[in-house]
Formats: structure tokens, C-alpha cells, sequence
């Protein structure tokens, strides 16, 4: 991480690639959002560092990321992992210019480059969160996938309220791994992803399965074979996590509804194209599909922010 601990916050300097006001434009995609806030072109964010609950609030500067603490000062400690934390949400971890390299020769990526210049992969750096959010999102729409994940967070979650904001942190593994199908079922979870996401917490609470377990394995096929093992990790779910909590820019969640959406708009295409047709287009995009999928999801917002 590149930064400067200012004492009472911190400033973080991404790679030239990043765009803060673009990054918040996909943030700011659904107003059922639980785990972030945005207000005033700032968003606001509670992590748990050790035992204790931070507020962070983000803004953009000129070459920079200011990272405040609107609620005290943490150590030095604290801030630098308040840092490490935004650093890999944002994936500044990651150089990206090999993708606009490749994106500026491809005919479907090229019209989003300008449009969307600056736009990073939105991460979930927390392994349990990013399982549940895709188990979550299985076979239901994206708004009521918020909802469920608002109860969620509200029933199970800590958070704290600020100048009249309520700000959360997500459940931690060891208080959902103790829940039983029914406390999750009431809040109309299914049966099946109640069991799921009560199953993914005991595999992550007994040492199983960590992200550190995951990262360890000798490549991106490994990986996906560990993923692909837990109870309720499909093709798409497993892809997904790869994408957005491992930092695997060659993730590639090909039957994902809203890759499929975007191509057809993009295109001026009659009907969803079927895998084969994703295939012939994304041809090129060897090594960055993850990025491809993330700006191809991007444009669906434009007719609805």
C-alpha cells in the first residue's frame, strides 16, 4: 500500500487507473445498501480492526485518497489496516493497465473505456461475506437479494450510529455458525441457503477454509476446486468470489444474468446471447475477464443512476 499517515488520517495513493467518482457511481447502485453510506461525494465505512469498530469516511482528492475518522482517532496500527482495508476494497492491489491495454484493441470493451475510465472491481475483501453475498444472490433478483441482505446484517451484524446514521459491520462467522436454519428461514432465507450459509461459517470457523487456505493453492484451477467443494458453491458462485475477494482478474463468471443483459443492450442483440456466443466475444480477453464482466456490469446502471 502507498501511503501517508497524516496523524489524524491517512492518504493513500492508487495506481494512475482509478477513478474515485466512478467508483462511488457503483456504489451507489442500490439504495437497499446496508454496509456502506454515501453522502457528499464521501463514502463512509465501518470495518472491525481486532475488537474494534472504526468509522472511515472516503474521499477523493487530486491524486489521492483521503481516508478521515469522523469518530476518533485510531492508533497507528488501526489506521494503517483501516488503510489495507480500503486499499484492497478499491483493488488498488491491482495493476490494471495490461486490461486497458487489451480493452482499447477489443470491439465490445473498447466504447466502455472512456465511459467509464477509472472504474476498479469493487471488492469484498472478507472471504464469509463474499461467499454469503453470492449464495445470496442465487436464482433470485438482485433487489431482493438486498433485502435479505439487510436482514441479515440488522439481525445478526454490529454496528453503531453517527450524527444520526446507523453504520454496520457484516455478521462474523463464529455468531452464524452458532445459528439454527430456522433463525434465517424467518427472515425468508430458503431452506437450502439457510443450511448453505450456516455450513460455509462452520468450514470458515473450524480453519477449513480461510482466504488464506484459498491463496495458498498453486493456481487459479486449484482454487476454484477448493470453492467448488463447499456445499452450495456452484460454477458462478465460485467465480465470483475468485473475482471479487481473491483478486483473480481472470475469474470469469460466464453465465452470470447480468454479463448476459449487458452483452444484448451493448450489442443491439435481439436475445441473450447463449455461452458459445460469450465465448466468440470474449475471444480476447484472456487473463482480464474478470475486469471485462465488471465494466460490461457497469453499464447497466446508466439508464437507472
Amino acid at each position: 500500500m502507498n501511503w501517508v499517515d497524516h496523524g489524524t488520517y491517512i492518504e493513500i495513493f492508487p495506481p494512475k487507473e482509478c477513478s474515485f467518482s466512478e467508483c462511488l457511481i457503483f456504489l451507489e447502485r442500490s439504495d437497499q445498501e446496508v454496509l456502506h453510506l454515501i453522502k457528499e461525494d464521501a463514502v463512509y465505512k465501518l470495518v472491525k480492526i481486532e475488537d474494534t469498530l472504526i468509522l472511515c469516511k472516503v474521499r477523493g482528492s487530486v491524486n489521492s485518497l483521503i481516508i478521515e475518522f469522523p469518530m476518533g482517532i485510531p492508533s497507528i496500527d488501526e489506521r494503517k489496516k483501516a488503510g489495507e482495508y480500503i486499499w484492497e476494497w478499491f483493488d488498488l492491489v491491482q495493476d490494471i493497465s495490461g486490461f486497458y491495454e487489451m480493452a482499447s484493441r477489443d470491439e465490445v470493451l473498447k466504447p466502455l473505456l472512456s465511459k467509464y475510465d477509472g472504474l476498479r472491481i469493487m471488492c469484498i475483501p472478507d472471504l464469509f461475506e463474499a461467499l454469503v453475498w453470492a449464495v445470496l444472490g442465487q436464482q433470485i433478483t438482485l433487489s431482493f437479494a438486498y433485502t435479505l441482505k439487510k436482514r441479515f446484517v440488522e439481525h445478526f451484524g454490529e454496528g453503531l450510529t453517527f450524527e444520526g446514521d446507523r453504520f454496520w459491520v457484516f455478521p462474523s462467522v463464529d455468531k452464524i455458525a452458532s445459528l439454527n436454519v430456522e433463525d434465517l428461514t424467518k427472515l425468508q432465507f430458503s431452506k437450502r441457503k439457510a443450511e448453505y450459509i450456516i455450513g460455509i461459517a462452520k468450514e470458515i470457523e473450524s480453519g477449513r477454509l480461510t482466504k488464506d487456505v484459498l491463496l495458498q493453492q498453486p493456481d487459479v484451477q486449484e482454487r476454484r476446486k477448493v470453492l467448488l467443494a463447499i456445499r452450495g458453491v456452484g460454477a458462478w458462485t465460485a467465480d465470483y468470489v475468485m473475482m471479487k475477494c481473491l483478486h483473480e482478474p481472470s475469474a470469469f463468471p460466464i453465465a452470470d444474468v447480468g454479463l448476459h443483459n449487458a452483452l444484448k443492450n451493448l450489442l443491439g442483440l435481439k436475445q441473450k446471447p447463449v455461452i458459445k456466443e460469450i465465448e466468440r466475444y470474449a475471444a480476447g480477453w484472456e487473463g482480464w475477464q474478470a475486469y471485462a464482466v465488471f465494466y460490461l456490469w457497469r453499464s447497466l446502471y446508466d439508464n437507472k443512476l
